[in-house]
């Protein structure tokens, strides 16, 4: 069989809804209500800070999907990066999302799943002998090695999987994401439906300990809440497989985090019908506690912390799947321009970008033995609102650049509602600097890493056109 030299328009509405929820809902759903308390120790706040980030997630959301309906094709903000500004700032994009955005993402959550699993079964200790070998003192890539090399299985599996076509990657998410969803709604009806529920306790704007709740524990709060919205922008990777992209892009984006809002909201006030903001605090303090466990065990018993654990499991599969998925196709759409190591540009016999495939598994693979995920995972956050930004100024900058162009979506409330995002994507780059600054520096770092690489790149490629 002859290999397809282009992309295949697979993916209808139904489907892409399910990237965007599967890539957004994570291990976030079921522990950021704890800290959440600790920092605002009152319900009623915690319920509106979520639907305060869910709606500034909202608003990026729909910012977003008028630049993906006027610019759709597969690479997402690479893509509209080139045409926004420049070819430059679009590479090292694709560069930080290769480094640090999404193969960061992809070995945090395989080793989330690992450890869920691994409370499950019980995975016997692997090398233990090796556990204190080092590189430099910080980097043990033997250590935990049992649940390293399961994360590191995971990430293979479901590499391979996604090599055999997207269509079978998509069924695979919308197969898991029933589950979860299913298993989201057993905890609500039996917890909001339990003797031990007192509903009107998460409504309540009362603290628990008598002090006023000030902006910046909101702004911090927010925070925790937008990680657990994290990831709705992925659908952009694939929008050259997705049939009529500019119509349904921005249609999938706003369906599918409005719907995640809703879950939110449904079983967050759960768990502060059945917890006390004082208990949730203790949680947030403690170390190997989750606060969906602790909710579930209230009218469940022990079982519901095994229930939790294999939910958590299956929940961090689909999204270390999904984001799998959808991440190669930026560097596909690099390797074709000669921005990105040769072999990510070739398709399968499936139509899949096998060789970029390839390449973030392994590239993952290595940030899970390094051990240094839990670290890179918080850049992440800094370098994502970064281009967050970008993407959401680039709706200003097309009015006037394409005034006339077709936009088969055209964002809600402009210029206000972009205006908002933007400004909000300032204040987590400035407040990160002041009050997180190595952790920004770091991230600065990774992304500046790529400078070097787009000249050699660059270099490359006029080589190879003499």
């Amino acid at each position: 069989m002859e290999k397809p030299s282009q992309l295949k328009h697979s993916l209808g509405f139904g489907m892409v809804v399910v990237i965007v929820i599967a890539n957004i809902i994570g291990s976030g759903v079921y522990k950021k209500v704890a800290p959440m308390a600790a920092e605002l120790h009152s319900s009623g706040w915690i319920l509106f800070c979520w639907v305060l980030g869910g709606l500034i997630t909202l608003f990026g959301a729909l910012s977003n999907a008028e630049v993906a309906g006027l610019l759709a094709d597969t690479g997402g903000e690479y893509v509209y990066f080139k045409k926004i500004y420049n070819k430059f700032f679009a590479f090292i994009y694709g560069w930080s999302v290769f480094t640090t955005i999404q193969t960061a993402s992809i070995a945090s959550l395989a080793y989330v799943f690992a450890q869920s699993f691994s409370g499950v079964v019980h995975l016997p200790a692997l090398l233990p002998g090796l556990k204190d070998v080092n590189l430099a003192g910080v980097f043990y890539p033997f250590a935990d090695f049992n649940i390293k090399l399961c994360a590191i299985l995971l990430i293979l599996l479901f590499t391979f999987i996604n090599t055999l076509g997207i269509k079978t990657g998509a069924g695979f998410s919308r197969f898991i994401l029933i589950l979860i969803i299913s298993a989201i709604l057993i905890i609500v009806i039996f917890g909001l439906g339990s003797s031990h529920s007192h509903i009107s306790n998460a409504f309540t704007f009362h603290t628990d300990n008598a002090s006023p709740v000030r902006i910046s524990s909101i702004f911090t709060a927010m925070l925790a809440a937008f990680w657990a919205y994290q990831g709705w922008a992925a659908i952009g990777f694939v929008g050259g497989e997705i049939h009529d992209a500019k119509r349904t892009i921005p249609l999938g984006i706003a369906t599918g985090v409005l719907t995640v809002i809703a879950v939110y909201l449904l079983v967050n006030t759960t768990y502060l019908s059945l917890l006390s903001t004082p208990h949730l605090t203790q949680i947030a303090h403690g170390q190997n506690t989750i606060a969906a466990t602790e909710a579930v065990r209230v009218f469940w018993g022990n079982s519901g912390g095994l229930f939790l654990s294999v939910l958590i499991a299956v929940t961090t599969l689909s999204c270390t799947h999904a984001t799998i998925l959808a991440s190669c196709r930026t560097y596909y759409a690099m390797a074709l321009e000669g921005l990105f190591f040769r072999p990510a540009a070739k398709l399968n016999k499936a139509g899949v970008p096998a060789g970029s495939l390839y390449y973030q598994g392994a590239w993952a693979c290595v940030l899970v033995l390094s051990g240094s995920f839990d670290q890179l995972t918080d850049m992440l956050i800094f370098a994502v609102f970064i281009y967050y930004g970008a993407t959401t100024l680039g709706v200003f900058i097309l009015r006037k650049k394409m005034p006339d162009a077709p936009r088969p979506y055209k964002v809600w409330g402009y210029p206000i509602v972009p205006a908002i995002f933007i400004l909000f994507c300032l204040s987590l780059f400035f407040n990160t600097l002041y009050s997180r600054p190595r952790e920004a520096v770091i991230g600065l770092v990774l992304i500046g890493s790529g400078v070097p690489f787009y000249f050699w790149f660059t270099r490359r490629g006029k080589k190879g056109s003499n």
